[in-house]
């Protein structure tokens, strides 16, 4: 089970960090990624990180302004994001899957969801 919470308001060029709790597995056994879905669009991929933290991915929107990361003594993988931008509101969704190979996996490739929290950046 996959608990996604720190979505918010914030103003353009703010910062934001959102958390995804899991439970139910052995954390470190699990690739983890974060999706974001703005109104009337499909879902994107925002940023994955391998089991032990020491590989990451980025979408070219979140280069250089999201940074995620993992504690896997808390369970929790965390999306820092700074430099917001309108363009950034949208539901963000953390998702699991145990037996990726690659961190840069499409959304079907994922097993396990969180409910997404909305993050809503304002001008």
């Amino acid at each position: 089970q996959l608990q996604a919470s720190g979505g918010g308001l914030v103003q353009v060029g703010g910062s934001l960090s959102v958390s995804c709790a899991a439970s139910g597995g052995t954390f470190r056994d699990y690739v983890m990624g974060w999706f974001r879905q703005a109104p009337g669009k499909e879902r994107e991929f925002v940023a994955s990180i391998s089991r032990g933290g020491g590989s990451t991915a980025y979408s070219d929107s979140a280069k250089g302004r999201f940074t995620i990361y993992r504690d896997n003594a808390k369970n929790t993988v965390y999306l820092q994001m700074h430099g917001l931008r309108p363009e950034d509101t949208a539901l963000y969704y953390c998702a699991a899957d145990r037996f990726l190979r690659n961190i840069w996996s499409s959304s079907s490739d994922y097993e396990y969801w969180g409910q997404g929290t909305l993050v809503t950046v304002s001008s």
